[in-house]
């Protein structure tokens, strides 16, 4: 009624009641929202996750299509041509350059240099980096600092290390004065000069730089060893070498196959060590494949022929890698 007064406590409950309304038209309208929003992702969800796996892919797919595909296809196309890089024309000589390779004794002793090599980068990482993973395996502040030290030279770019190892196996470099300030002068030797030196030097080389490598995956593989198992060996009096042999060895076997294949391939394709160090020398000692190719190529312009040499070393890498996986993980236990 006009003129009639309003008591204080009913305009709260009004004000409180108003206040409630616009609360829950407020929650209607957000559920309403939400229940648009969910209906809109249950249309979309079906796409977005159609072309959520091909997104995430694609960069990387058109990377290796770029960079490992493409140029694979191209030297098997330049290897069946007489392709030159100083001139724009070229014709087909179809399997031409493979037959002269059936000839070339220096790609044959190229091959051999490279087996040689490879052997060797196989064997004396996986052997050391395995002693050393051994011996730090211990969980303590100086073992963990070990550790970082033998994984230093990996992080090392193979060109700086080339260069450093190159100024320190000269004859009047740091393990020639060194041998010779500790009394060891007759040890001291032209560690570059001669043809079996200068494989060793490049073989310790690589063997230096990725020992750390060989023992840091070495590490992982006995970690996850189960100490129970080698307790129960230990009561069982297995101990030592036996333990070693019967339950490490076994065990570490996915260790074994990853820096196998590894350093398999790495010692098929090594190049800068042996292009800073000793170019090829002496005498085509240590001219390996990767050298020759690239010697072939880009020195004497025959890149059809150079082609046809990468094409069969991929060939051997391919062939090599994939009976190494098959022979060693028939070896393979699980804990």
């Amino acid at each position: 009624m006009p003129g009639r007064l309003v008591r204080p406590g009913n305009d709260l409950c009004l004000r409180t009641i108003v206040i409630g309304a616009a609360s829950e038209t407020a929650a209607v309208r957000r559920g309403f929202w939400a229940q648009r929003r969910a209906a809109r992702a249950r249309r979309t969800s079906p796409n977005l996750r159609r072309w959520t796996a091909p997104g995430f892919a694609g960069p990387a797919t058109v990377l290796y299509l770029a960079l490992v595909f493409l140029p694979l296809v191209l030297a098997l196309s330049y290897s069946l041509t007489n392709k030159n890089l100083l001139s724009p024309h070229s014709s087909y000589v179809g399997l031409w350059n493979y037959h002269e390779l059936l000839s070339d004794t220096v790609f044959k002793q190229a091959v051999k240099v490279t087996a040689i090599m490879t052997a060797l980068i196989v064997v004396l990482p996986n052997a050391l980096g395995l002693g050393i993973a051994l011996m730090l395996r211990a969980e303590t502040r100086l073992f963990a600092v070990l550790r970082t030290i033998f994984f230093v030279p990996v992080v090392l770019a193979g060109v700086v290390v080339s260069f450093i190892w190159q100024a320190m196996l000269t004859d009047y470099g740091v393990i020639n004065s060194v041998l010779g300030s500790v009394g060891l002068g007759a040890l001291q030797q032209g560690w570059l000069d001669t043809p079996n030196h200068a494989v060793g030097s490049i073989v310790a080389v690589a063997t230096w730089q990725y020992v750390g490598f060989c023992a840091v995956v070495y590490l992982a593989a006995l970690k996850a060893i189960p100490d129970e198992l080698l307790e129960a060996a230990q009561v069982d009096g297995c101990v030592g070498f036996a333990r070693f042999r019967r339950i490490i060895w076994p065990l570490v076997a996915p260790a074994v196959t990853i820096n196998t294949v590894l350093l398999l391939i790495t010692g098929f394709k090594l190049f800068d060590y042996v292009k800073i160090i000793t170019n090829g020398g002496p005498g085509g000692a240590t001219n390996n494949m990767a050298l020759n190719i690239y010697s072939v190529g880009f020195t004497q312009n025959a890149f059809g022929l150079a082609s046809a040499q990468a094409v069969v070393l991929f060939a051997i890498v391919a062939g090599l890698s994939t009976v190494a996986v098959l022979l060693l993980r028939r070896r393979e236990v699980e804990v």
